[in-house]
């Protein structure tokens, strides 16, 4: 589960929350025919009778967990974070799904805390209220301005608050009562490394994950509803921020980011989609025993092997800004005249010089990893030598500008992770599948009223 060692990694992990849509909550159901009830362990009826006159599929507003009151105006202000989040996109429609999955994450979390609670965990006041600060400062605003915009957009501070508090506890509570019980051998530490350094060379992917669960009953719709989520993160919504709130693997937490793995590390469905997919890209739903997988691949390289994308680069970039209303046309003969004047000036000593001729910009970065530019610049920047510039890129409305390499410092050789950092990597997969169970047993054992 998540770490909330540094105010960054709270701020990072809460951001994501309001940039998640609920993709799954605004699917509707598929329509599918009803499966025999003898083939199921539970033996349940093919067409059940109900009685009395309660939809079982609507849940309410309210809840009453163990207690502890959840209530309309608890789901509302956390409802209206995601809104923020969608620019106020949601159709009318699909809000009472949302706010169904709004209401199961918040119910989970009053559990999480309750837990902690029992075994006498408290998280003080002054930690929440230093996390929300640097969250805040994070989004450029300052505790006040930030408290006022959530009020106008009908969210508030009590409700992210109420959010980091539950983190807190939840980690501290895997800390105490998860951590200590799980062992990770240093026969097998070595055994990991063992087979890193045998497997030099081969390629590795970074990927993140999101798992929905299902069975043969409910496959037609968890597979509908997983490709919906698929459509939105390609129309431009986090997969961090989906994953979080609709994953099911015990790496939700961390925004369904497995790490660097190689493909005969994964199951046989998603080694032969990853080995596919470009970097950048999300797949399709892949079924997998148990539910559906959709992965994102974020990154390639190759074990123990110095990546040409790691060097590191001296920039400068040189920019033009057209005004309002600029059409391409008009826009053309500058982009030309940057063009010609970029690639004769003689390299970054003169930039500034070049960059006053056309009325340009100029920026300096030494600090730049081939890795961290968008994927076809990095191919661009590969191929140029000290004091070449890229070709013009961006937009009209943006600015249209190039980048000029200064400087190159060349990778080293991956060597093998260290022997603490194989053993930090066992040990946070196995306290996460055991969180991961922990939590479904107190989910079991609660007592929830819905109102």
């Amino acid at each position: 589960m998540m770490k909330l060692g540094t105010h960054g990694r709270a701020a990072f992990l809460l951001a994501a929350s309001l940039a998640a849509v609920g993709a799954v909550a605004q699917t509707a159901p598929v329509d599918r025919e009803p499966s025999a009830g003898a083939n199921t362990p539970l033996n349940l009826p093919a067409n059940p009778e109900f009685f009395g006159q309660g939809d079982p599929n609507v849940r309410k507003a309210t809840a009453i967990v163990n207690g502890s009151v959840v209530t309309g105006t608890d789901v509302d202000q956390r409802l209206a974070l995601l809104v923020i989040a969608n620019n106020g996109q949601i159709p009318a429609e699909e809000m009472p799904r949302l706010r169904a999955q709004v209401l199961r994450n918040i119910v989970d979390e009053t559990l999480q805390i309750q837990a902690a609670e029992a075994v006498d965990i408290k998280v003080e006041p002054r930690e929440v209220d230093a996390y929300y600060a640097e969250y805040a400062k994070n989004l450029g605003r300052n505790v006040e301005e930030f408290g006022k915009f959530l009020t106008e957009n009908g969210a508030s501070e009590r409700s992210i608050k109420r959010q980091i508090q539950g983190e807190i506890a939840w980690q501290r509570l895997q800390s105490r009562n998860i951590r200590p019980f799980v062992n990770v051998s240093d026969e097998e530490v070595r055994s990991v490394i063992e087979r890193l350094e045998a497997s030099k060379g081969a390629q590795e992917y970074r990927i993140a994950e999101i798992f929905i669960s299902a069975t043969p009953e409910t496959a037609a719709e968890t597979q509908a509803n997983a490709a919906r989520i698929v459509q939105q993160i390609r129309g431009g919504a986090s997969f961090l921020a989906y994953a979080r709130q609709f994953s099911e693997a015990s790496t939700a937490a961390v925004g369904g980011d497995l790490g660097w793995v190689r493909a005969e590390q994964l199951p046989d469905a998603l080694a032969a989609v990853a080995r596919q997919i470009p970097v950048g890209q999300v797949s399709d739903p892949i079924q997998i025993p148990g539910g559906f997988s959709i992965l994102a691949v974020q990154d390639t390289r190759q074990v123990l092997t110095a990546d040409p994308r790691d060097a590191q680069l001296s920039l400068k970039q040189l920019a033009v800004r057209f005004a309002p209303n600029t059409n391409r046309d008009q826009a053309a003969a500058k982009v030309e005249e940057l063009t010609r004047i970029s690639q004769n000036m003689g390299g970054c000593g003169r930039a500034e010089e070049a960059a006053q001729q056309i009325g340009a910009e100029v920026v300096a970065n030494d600090q730049v990893r081939v890795r961290d530019l968008p994927p076809p610049l990095q191919e661009m920047m590969l191929g140029l030598n000290i004091g070449q510039a890229t070709t013009p890129f961006g937009s009209i409305e943006e600015g249209v500008r190039v980048l000029v390499l200064c400087g190159r410092d060349d990778p080293q050789t991956n060597g093998a992770p260290s022997f603490d950092q194989v053993y930090a990597r066992l040990d946070e997969e196995r306290v996460n599948r055991r969180a991961q169970r922990y939590l479904r047993d107190l989910r079991r054992d609660a007592v929830v009223d819905y109102r």
